[in-house]
């Protein structure tokens, strides 16, 4: 399968009805149907038909996700974007970098384009769920880009990386975000146990080991197998401290 089977689109904290719509009939322009709603800032979405011209597809399957862990769940690669250039620890892509790492991680399982509310965007915390970071250039003049023109710029460009032969299929799946979520708490309780967070601060390391676990590309086997030793290392530090 390629990009216009794998690909998912997460609004996180939309607001805007017309935007959802504009973004549906977006997505219906180029070939893309899966689209989640991340803890959405309202429910009162019926006026979103009036802009999705020929979209009202994409807005029937959509589904609604609690929070961008959750709407992230079934992806094995996510990608979100700012219109902040000055990132933390973070080096952004270009919109063709990305859309083409997009496409390489579409042999492994679904990915994601996440893109943030209408007020503030993606913050820096919510951007950690993601292995990359895109940033579309614009002027000066007016650096942040409308939710959805952002989306037609990047569904445009999915839609032309679509078009060009499929990637070779990866020998096996890739972890799924829902997985390595689950590894991600069960390492924080373990390092907690073991002194090894700072437990007033634990965020800032963990969210340091998250980012190296996204890079490394783990497939599913993997990250079970990692979740399991966990699992048992969590048994043994709770033994070890209950034993007199």
């Amino acid at each position: 399968m390629g990009l216009a089977d794998q690909l998912t689109v997460v609004l996180h904290q939309t607001r805007s009805p017309d935007n959802l719509g504009a973004v549906a009939r977006v997505m219906a322009n180029f070939g893309f149907s899966r689209l989640i709603l991340s803890d959405p800032a309202t429910y009162a979405f019926r006026g979103a038909e009036r802009l999705a011209v020929k979209g009202e597809t994409v807005l029937d399957r959509m589904a609604v996700a609690r929070d961008l862990p959750e709407a992230l769940t079934d992806c094995v690669y996510a990608v979100g974007t700012t219109s902040r250039t000055q990132l933390k620890g973070r080096i952004p892509l270009t919109p063709e970098e990305a859309v083409g790492r997009l496409a390489q991680e579409s042999a492994r399982g679904r990915v994601a384009l996440v893109l943030g509310g209408e007020q503030r965007g993606l913050s820096d915390e919510e951007l950690a769920h993601c292995a990359d970071v895109i940033v579309i250039p614009t002027s000066e003049v007016q650096p942040s880009m409308n939710l959805a023109q952002a989306a037609a710029v990047l569904l445009y460009l999915c839609g032309r990386e679509g078009a060009q032969p499929p990637v070779p299929v990866a020998p096996e799946p890739g972890a799924r975000m829902g997985t390595l979520n689950a590894l991600s708490q069960r390492m924080q309780g373990v390092m907690l146990a073991a002194q090894f967070l700072n437990p007033q601060a634990p965020e800032h390391v963990l969210h340091e080991l998250e980012q190296t676990l996204l890079r490394a590309r783990l497939t599913q086997r993997e990250a079970e197998l990692w979740l399991t030793a966990f699992k048992h290392l969590e048994r043994a530090v709770k033994q070890g401290a209950s034993t007199p």
